[in-house]
């Protein structure tokens, strides 16, 4: 099976900090959903921004979505996240001027690689109806409960119909309610693309839900 992402023989440091991150070998297949462990502070959000082609390594090689990051250039890595990747940050980034459709339609006024249109703007609504913010489109991030913030940049992440969802502690700090919703959102977007899942999390609760469970010791990953 082709493979959604896949490192090989990496260490990242970042400059002027003690911080080492080395993984061996990581590989996530299409369709696949698997959730990362390990304590804080080992790297795991640093292993999103690897994938994701915002940091790249020192050494070794990460491919995404078919994609040699290394090799490729900031336009390439640019292009890939706006069209390929769905990223989930654990702060949610809303704009706070921005209407909740505003702000699902976000990547589509970043990135000239995407193009807004008709269906674009129906697709947003549509997300927004199935995660209950059907009729909260117009209003402001301010006037929405935690919960609802997160579904709002679910739905921003899943808007472009990526095949590869990054997702850094999707779930953390909701209620139990807003967590399976959440949950749900993320699963049945994957299972309905074929989209691969990759999520870090400090939730036990949620390994059942996932295929695989990596954990950052048994990869051999390291932060030093």
């Amino acid at each position: 099976m082709p493979s959604a992402c896949a490192l090989r023989g990496v260490t990242f440091r970042y400059p002027g900090s003690d911080f080492e991150l080395r993984v061996p070998q990581l590989r996530v297949d299409r369709g696949e959903r698997v959730a990362v462990i390990g304590p804080s502070g080992t790297g795991k959000t640093t292993l999103l921004h690897l994938i994701a082609g915002v940091a790249l390594p020192e050494t070794g090689a990460v491919e995404t979505a078919g994609l040699d990051l290394l090799r490729a250039s900031d336009a390439e890595r640019r292009a890939l996240r706006a069209r390929r990747l769905g990223l989930v940050f654990q702060e949610f980034e809303l704009l706070s001027y921005l209407s909740v459709r505003e702000n699902i339609l976000l990547p589509y006024r970043m990135s000239p690689a995407l193009r807004l249109d008709a269906e674009a703007r129906a697709r947003a609504d549509r997300l927004a109806e199935q995660v209950g913010l059907g009729d909260k489109l117009g209003r402001t991030p301010d006037r929405l409960s935690h919960g609802e913030r997160q579904r709002a940049a679910l739905c921003r992440a899943l808007v472009t119909e990526p095949e590869l969802i990054l997702a850094d502690e999707p779930t953390g700090n909701l209620d139990p309610t807003s967590k399976q919703r959440a949950l749900d959102v993320l699963f049945e977007y994957a299972d309905g693309k074929g989209a691969a899942l990759l999520t870090v999390t400090h939730d036990h609760d949620l390994l059942p839900s996932f295929e695989r469970v990596v954990d950052f010791k048994s990869l051999g990953a390291q932060a030093a």
